[in-house]
């Protein structure tokens, strides 16, 4: 019988705990929950000792980001001897069924690395992710964000990517691969690592049956500018680590042309000076994430033809303006045809 934990990292989230935590200590499947306290300010700490007693609490001294949050936790599950690890987002409310649908999937699929949720929104009215894609753009999105229809995506499959919100992830992968990279912080980490997945030969599979509820922005909503900041930072390094070379000429020129768009509205937003230092804080560790790059792409274990079959052709559904741009290019090109 495999042994499984679940990580929760958790930063000032004393009202959204107390559910996540509920929705674990009802699962139908035995494990270890685990709270990573990044560094909590409000009564996150306090709740935890003094109403979760068998809660496994790692406290830390200051705010590392999600992805350093849940490395903590993974490093502790490692350690222990777990084989599987769940992470699950503070703001989010598992099924009592949920772990166990995770495990099921990940038991009977020795090639999958990670098994990822169907996560719905907290009121239940629409698709919050029922994983993660990447495009040709260089932009990665959660399939089925704010779609209306929950019971959609119901087939179990291959996917890209699954969400750190709540995915379970294996631990013999992870020694492999390394677990989150802490620069990220948060935003696109889980990509990332799900994209070094692929390229090292582990699979993602979709488990539909395997559903959280999810209070969408519940911890980023709370810092201004915290989105732009993060965002501009880590988009390029998502695609320098991980894209294949043959496949870098397609999507750098794209993500270039986005990259400039999101720019010019976080300007317009107000928040330019922000965006400016997501991005100065993006090239100057730009040479550390080309020596990843290198290791990376050193161990890949499969082909740029397999990576480009992954990918979406296409631009996220939400990328109206991009949409636009594409479209008066095209005109433009038949014209002078």
């Amino acid at each position: 019988m495999a042994s499984v934990s679940v990580v929760i990292p958790n930063w000032n989230g004393e009202k959204e705990l107390p559910a996540a935590l509920d929705s674990l200590l009802t699962q139908t499947l035995k494990a270890e929950f685990i709270v990573v306290e990044n560094g909590s300010t409000d009564g996150s700490k306090e709740l935890l000792y003094g109403r979760y007693p068998q809660v496994t609490v790692i406290p830390l001294p200051f705010n590392t980001g999600f992805a350093g949050g849940v490395n903590a936790g993974l490093r502790y599950s490692a350690d222990a001897g777990h084989d599987y690890t769940a992470l699950l987002n503070n703001d989010a409310v598992a099924d009592k069924i949920w772990l166990k649908n995770l495990v099921e999937v990940m038991h009977a699929n020795p090639h999958a690395g990670i098994v990822t949720s169907k996560m719905i929104s907290d009121t239940g009215e629409y698709l919050d992710s029922t994983s993660e894609l990447y495009t040709i753009w260089g932009l990665p999105y959660p399939r089925g964000r704010r779609e209306a229809s929950i019971n959609k995506y119901d087939e179990q499959k291959n996917v890209f990517g699954g969400s750190g919100g709540a995915s379970l992830y294996r631990q013999k992968m992870l020694a492999e691969i390394g677990f989150f990279d802490e620069d990220f912080f948060a935003y696109y980490e889980d990509v990332d690592l799900s994209f070094r997945a692929q390229l090292a030969g582990w699979k993602v599979i979709y488990a539909p049956d395997a559903i959280v509820r999810h209070h969408i922005g519940a911890t980023s909503g709370r810092v201004r500018g915290f989105t732009t900041y993060h965002a501009m930072k880590n988009l390029p390094w998502l695609a320098i680590k991980n894209v294949p070379k043959g496949l870098l000429r397609k999507v750098l020129p794209r993500l270039f042309l986005a990259y400039t768009l999101f720019f010019g509205r976080a300007l317009m937003r107000g928040q330019g000076w922000t965006a400016l230092k997501g991005s100065s804080r993006m090239w100057r560790l730009l040479p550390k994430k080309v020596m990843q790059r290198r290791m990376i792409q050193k161990g890949r274990k499969v082909s740029s033809r397999y990576i480009n079959s992954i990918l979406t052709h296409d631009l996220p559904p939400d990328a109206r303006s991009l949409r636009s741009l594409r479209s008066t290019w095209w005109k433009l090109r038949r014209k002078s045809a």
